[in-house]
């Protein structure tokens, strides 16, 4: 895990996202990214290190899913990544990882985003609903979504 301060100073995008369908999502809006310092956070799965191999990758703590150490944990990992660099913003598509670093990012004024996932039309996730109240910017990839997040606004889908 590299949490250490970087000697560049640059501002750095923060790209947070569990591994599978999150992270290749997040993966799509590359050319929107691809001019930015960045730093991604995810599980350290075999696909996540293969698709991220040579860009920087702090290594989340995982299952997620009702696991309330990893949740400290990766709380924990939040504030010491926050702490450490200069991050420009917060960029998610969610699973249970997200959700430390959108609220702390939130605390030190550090603007967050959340993409709401495809496949999740008529409902909205557990994710978006506990970080909604700490975004800066939320966006979704149907007009349909809409229904559950008037505030958003349509992106058009990611894959």
């Amino acid at each position: 895990m590299d949490t250490k301060n970087d000697d560049s100073g640059a501002p750095v995008l923060l790209l947070v996202g569990s591994s599978g369908g999150h992270l290749a999502q997040l993966l799509a809006l590359r050319p929107w990214y691809e001019q930015w310092r960045r730093c991604w956070v995810t599980f350290d799965t075999p696909e996540a290190i293969s698709l991220l191999a040579g860009e920087d990758l702090v290594p989340a703590h995982h299952p997620t899913t009702r696991n309330v150490p990893n949740l400290l944990r990766n709380a924990l990992l939040a504030w010491r990544v926050l702490r450490a660099r200069r991050v420009a913003a917060v960029v998610t598509t969610g699973a249970g990882v997200a959700v430390p670093f959108v609220v702390l990012a939130r605390l030190r004024r550090i603007p967050t985003v959340y993409i709401e996932v495809y496949d999740r039309i008529d409902t909205p996730t557990l994710t978006a609903r506990l970080c909604r109240p700490f975004l800066s910017a939320m966006l979704v990839q149907w007009d349909e979504q809409r229904r559950q997040y008037p505030e958003a606004t349509v992106v058009g889908t990611l894959l």
